[in-house]
């Protein structure tokens, strides 16, 4: 877990808003799957968001699933593996699906088909790898070509990234929590994995969960949750917020053909 300036709790009868460390805001994005077009947008409306705002120190959190499904993984690493601008601080969190591809190229063959069948086959030929005709020539050969194509530089970004990251009254991580158990409790395969029952709870976590990994409709702004998903790959629609003090503000971009949602 990375922690960013965890806000301690106030005795008061009354909840309280949720909000960030004094003096920092953080923007958090949600599911990418390949959209460099839609990323490329959505990056350059935080930036110009950020620049009419008065200097805090400012933290951009992707929450997951970079690549798969959408038809430019490759591109978008590309993108974010330098991205680094003056005015703010990148964290990446792991993504079920980055997991899913380091688990695969480390020798999990049975992995590698999950990975495929889910969405990495546009991951795969993203980096020039023939699926159709490599399937054919077995598991072995299968993940050779992956690790041939797939730069070193690649798989050592994505392998450093964080399960989680605290922020304030905030806990930001892939696809959400155990309820029931403390934040120190939590397990990187339930941040990267969890599903039903996380989004079903109504507990109070201890934070306000900001997560990706399940599509919703639109964003999605509970008490407990804020989730980010909104298909980005198949609606066309990529979601991020600002998070800063009590204050969430949603920034969102659509391809010229996408369907309102």
């Amino acid at each position: 877990m990375f922690r960013l300036f965890s806000r301690p709790g106030k005795s008061t009868s009354e909840p309280k808003a949720a909000s960030t460390p004094p003096g920092k805001r953080a923007y958090a994005i949600g599911d990418i799957h390949g959209r460099l077009d839609l990323l490329e947008q959505l990056l350059a409306r935080i930036e110009e968001d950020l620049s009419k705002r008065p200097p805090k120190q400012t933290h951009l959190v992707f929450l997951g699933d970079l690549i798969d499904r959408g038809p430019q993984s490759k591109g978008v690493i590309e993108l974010l593996i330098d991205y680094r601008p003056a005015d703010l601080k990148c964290h990446f969190l792991m993504g079920n699906h980055e997991d899913a591809l380091l688990r695969a190229l480390k020798g999990e063959r049975k992995q590698l088909r999950e990975w495929l069948h889910h969405g990495g086959d546009t991951t795969a030929e993203s980096y020039g790898v023939d699926i159709a005709y490599v399937q054919t020539l077995g598991e072995e050969a299968l993940e050779h070509a992956l690790l041939s194509a797939i730069p070193n530089s690649h798989i050592r970004f994505l392998s450093g990234f964080l399960d989680s990251v605290e922020f304030g009254d905030y806990l930001l991580v892939h696809a959400g929590i155990r309820p029931g158990l403390s934040i120190a409790e939590q397990s990187s395969t339930d941040m990267r994995w969890i599903r039903r029952e996380f989004l079903d709870s109504e507990a109070d976590h201890g934070k306000v969960i900001v997560h990706g990994h399940t599509v919703e409709d639109e964003i999605t702004h509970r008490p407990n949750r804020i989730g980010l998903d909104t298909g980005a790959y198949k609606t066309g629609v990529l979601s991020a917020v600002r998070l800063e003090d009590e204050v969430v503000e949603t920034i969102q971009v659509r391809e010229k053909c996408a369907t309102p949602t």
